[in-house]
């Protein structure tokens, strides 16, 4: 490996982290001694990284920080090409249209050789499933971005209807189908909404009183549990 990639792979590790780590640990993750990660570190420092920390206490890379002209390996070109081509063949056609222009601002600033390997890409992504939905998916990410409540009509599996105020937090994609994922005020608990079965959706624009990652965290904790909306 040169040193220009293992200096990219230590960006990329302190990205990850998004807590202090230690040098030692940077240092086993990326097979690499320790002395060679105190230098690494400071060459990075150097260059104007903003990488916090000093031996002892651990090391974080402040948000923000944007790489230089973008280098990717072979399988990082492909994630990306595979994973672009995929959100751009789905319903929510705002976030296909995003997938699109993401691909093509990347390839602009690729160099020649990527550039070329992002076109020839192979892997193919086949005809979605048909998906019916009444409702602006658009509208959904949005107030879970904003942390806003969303009103609308459900019609559980067996076609009762009930109104229903949530907080959502997530938004699941499936083949088949969009799952939202949100705090019922009605159940009181959290409930998994098929996309499909919600209609006369409204927004509100009311802020729950919850914060987004918290709504996350407790529920994620919670997903060994049966749920039934």
């Amino acid at each position: 490996m040169s040193r220009s990639e293992r200096l990219l792979d230590l960006i990329q590790s302190l990205r990850r982290h998004r807590r202090p780590v230690s040098g030692q640990a940077l240092a086993d993750e990326l097979g690499i001694s320790i002395r060679t990660l105190y230098r690494d570190i400071a060459t990075l420092q150097g260059q104007g990284a903003p990488i916090e920390g000093e031996t002892g206490l651990g090391y974080v890379l402040k948000p923000g920080f944007m790489l230089p002209p973008l280098m990717f390996s072979d399988e990082e070109i492909e994630a990306i090409v595979l994973g672009s081509r995929w959100v751009a063949k789905q319903p929510d056609q705002r976030l296909s249209a995003a997938a699109a222009n993401a691909l093509a601002k990347i390839a602009a600033v690729l160099p020649d050789d990527l550039r070329e390997d992002l076109d020839a890409s192979t892997l193919l992504v086949g005809p979605p499933a048909e998906v019916i939905e009444g409702i602006d998916l658009g509208l959904v990410r949005q107030a879970i971005r904003n942390e806003r409540k969303l009103g609308f009509l459900y019609r559980d599996a067996g076609g009762a209807a009930s109104e229903r105020l949530v907080w959502p937090f997530a938004l699941g994609f499936f083949d088949k189908v969009r799952v939202v994922v949100a705090w019922c005020e009605m159940r009181q608990d959290f409930r998994h909404f098929r996309a499909d079965r919600i209609s006369g959706l409204n927004a509100p624009d009311t802020r729950y009183p919850r914060r987004r990652q918290a709504l996350l965290k407790e529920w994620r904790a919670t997903l060994d549990k049966p749920r039934s909306s």
